[in-house]
């Protein structure tokens, strides 16, 4: 044992990986400690890695440079490989056009107008690699434009997810044009670098294999998750040492990685985003566990890496061949850069306005690790210059940073608008529900008295407004509606039953909730059938649950980012008459009650749903997306 620990060399050079990991770890920091918080994070990273790679990492042939390089090849492997994984096939699937199609019917479908956005992108990407041709030399206009239809799920999808609008209709119509750009721009990207570098040749039908055995590898998986033995050992072995599925993650990545090597160096790309494409079908209850692991490894290591080292590889120099055409080139290109997206948002228009559409158009502008992968690569094969490379990265970079800018400054979030939750009083337990349903994607707004702890709240990232809860023109400002909830909860008992009085007597507001310390403010609370929580009995059942059914407890309460109970009212009156097992739910839903006017039941596969039944589901946010779309209609 001790030969074989002796006979590890230790003499490695661990200063180049320390110092890298040392941006990644100061930029977040950083960022949060200026309140820099809507910069993305990668732009600093690459401007970081700039300096970093000409100070401090040394000569490109020292062994520690090579490593950091392979690390980096990692970090984006793996990025294409969440890219994958972000996508929700059955909510492309759920978009497949299942009546005539008519014009009303083509503009509100996701995936045909997602389909329509990336084929005039895809046309109007062409027109622009002909005009930027007259700047610079363009060795193939058609591999110039991929690099331009390119877009980044990975910077939409937050913004969205920021301003509670993922499930919107206009989120869900950016989500979907987004992820079919991704996946087509993927796949012609793969098949134009292989004929590029090969030839039209008989083995670009190995890429077609590939996506055989993307197929062959789903039936195999299919068939796992039924099978009894393999989803007890994976579930005993998940929280174990061995940490089976992370393990499962990293071999399903490198056989479609190794498998795409052998095709081609050219082929990477396709196979680490169709592994994440593969396991995004599978992950169902263990999705939100797995990802936050997954992120842990990519964000957390290896991804930080890759955009380190583009700004360490960066050459300013490289923008010498353009001579005196370079601003006109880079401008040029940053205009056709939007427009190739901005025009074909338009397609938006008759839903949202011209105003909320173009404002969609920026967004998809964002561009990031795809571009800068398709650029490298076009070096490599000799159909973009230097220069043209490092045009792109600085692309990546401005689109990054200027995309969420103009999105927010056209289409600026309006938090009185639309399903919210009115909580008076900023005290702690506000601000805690106010962060937990935003995990849920619920907008919320605190209504507070102080002016140092409204703005205390705003500067944590929550909708706070300065106002008096006993005020009737706070909210009128608010704009409050009859279907939003008012939590009140200030720091005194006699205050919040004045404002329960307030709303509920003066305004007329009927969903209501606050605290009752005492049996007293109970009851007179009840006369005004203002919803109670008896903070004594809370504590007293959250014990009563640590003692009788811990392992339940701290799994409800450790999980509740990723999963939630949810009461849908069926409306969909294609579901009336129904059986329970003839509605189609997703696996990671649960089915705990159905309440059917004064009686409650819970449900099995012979059960009948009726219109007006209340049912009480418990899932994933994507499991009660679906249910929501199956049960409302």
């Amino acid at each position: 044992m001790n030969k074989l620990l002796l006979s590890i060399s230790f003499d490695f050079d661990f200063l180049p990986l320390f110092i890298v990991a040392t941006v990644a770890w100061l930029v977040p920091m950083l960022l949060n400690l200026f309140k820099l918080k809507k910069v993305p994070a990668v732009i600093v990273e690459i401007i970081l890695g700039y300096f970093v790679g000409v100070y401090f990492l040394g000569s490109p042939d020292q062994e520690s440079y090579h490593i950091l390089e392979f690390l980096a090849l990692s970090g984006f492997i793996f990025l294409m490989f969440l890219s994958g994984l972000e996508i929700d096939v059955d909510q492309i699937i759920a978009s497949f056009p299942r009546k005539r199609i008519t014009v009303a019917r083509f503009l509100k479908n996701p995936l045909l107008v997602g389909l329509s956005s990336f084929i005039i992108t895809l046309i109007l990407s062409y027109l622009g690699a002909l005009s930027l041709s007259s700047f610079a030399s363009i060795n193939s206009r058609w591999y110039f434009a991929l690099i331009m239809v390119t877009t980044s799920v990975g910077i939409i999808l937050p913004i969205l997810k920021n301003r509670g609008e993922v499930n919107s209709r206009f989120g869900q119509m950016l989500i979907i044009a987004a992820a079919i750009a991704d996946i087509i721009s993927i796949i012609l990207f793969t098949f134009t670098a292989f004929i590029l570098k090969h030839g039209f040749k008989w083995k670009i039908l190995l890429i077609i294999a590939l996506f055989a055995a993307f197929f062959i590898f789903y039936e195999i998986g299919k068939r796992l998750h039924k099978f009894p033995l393999y989803k007890r050992v994976s579930f005993q072995l998940s929280h174990a040492a061995s940490q089976i599925s992370v393990r499962g993650t990293m071999l399903l990545i490198l056989i479609f990685v190794v498998l795409s090597h052998y095709i081609g160096e050219e082929v990477i790309l396709l196979g680490a985003f169709l592994s994440g494409l593969l396991l995004s079908n599978f992950l169902h209850k263990e999705r939100s566990l797995l990802m936050v692991k997954l992120d842990g490894m990519g964000f957390g290591f290896f991804i930080p890496i890759f955009f380190i080292m583009v700004g360490a590889k960066f050459e300013p120099e490289a923008f010498h061949e353009f001579d005196s055409s370079l601003i006109y080139f880079l401008i040029f290109l940053l205009i056709t850069l939007f427009a190739v997206k901005v025009i074909p948002s338009l397609l938006w228009a008759r839903l949202f306005g011209v105003r909320k559409a173009i404002s969609g158009g920026f967004l998809m502008s964002s561009r990031l690790s795809l571009i800068i992968a398709a650029a490298a690569i076009g070096q490599d094969l000799g159909v973009i210059t230097a220069g043209q490379n490092a045009s792109f990265v600085l692309m990546a970079v401005l689109t990054c940073f200027l995309s969420p800018i103009i999105f927010n400054q056209l289409n600026p979030p309006d938090i009185l608008e639309g399903d919210k939750t009115i909580i008076v009083g900023g005290s702690s337990t506000g601000v805690l529900l106010a962060r937990r349903l935003h995990i849920h994607g619920k907008t919320s707004i605190i209504v507070e008295m102080n002016e140092a702890r409204c703005k205390e709240i705003k500067a944590n990232g929550l909708n706070s407004i300065r106002g008096d809860g006993l005020n009737p023109d706070i909210y009128q400002k608010i704009k409050l509606k009859p279907e939003n909830y008012v939590v009140v909860d200030t720091a005194s008992d006699e205050r919040n039953y004045k404002i329960c009085e307030l709303l509920r007597k003066d305004i007329g507001h009927e969903r209501i909730i606050s605290r009752a310390a005492h049996l007293s403010l109970d009851r007179a609370m009840k006369r005004l059938e203002v919803e109670t929580v008896d903070a004594v009995k809370v504590i007293a059942t959250t014990i009563e649950n640590l003692i009788i059914r811990p392992t339940t407890y701290h799994t409800l309460v450790e999980t509740f980012e990723n999963f939630s109970v949810e009461e849908i009212q069926i409306r969909n009156k294609d579901v009336d008459g129904l059986q329970v097992k003839e509605v189609p739910f997703q696996n990671n839903a649960i089915l705990m009650m159905v309440k059917r006017g004064n009686e409650s039941y819970i449900p099995h596969g012979e059960t009948f749903f009726r219109v007006g039944d209340i049912v009480h589901i418990f899932g994933t946010d994507s499991a009660l997306e679906d249910a929501r779309r199956k049960l409302l209609g």
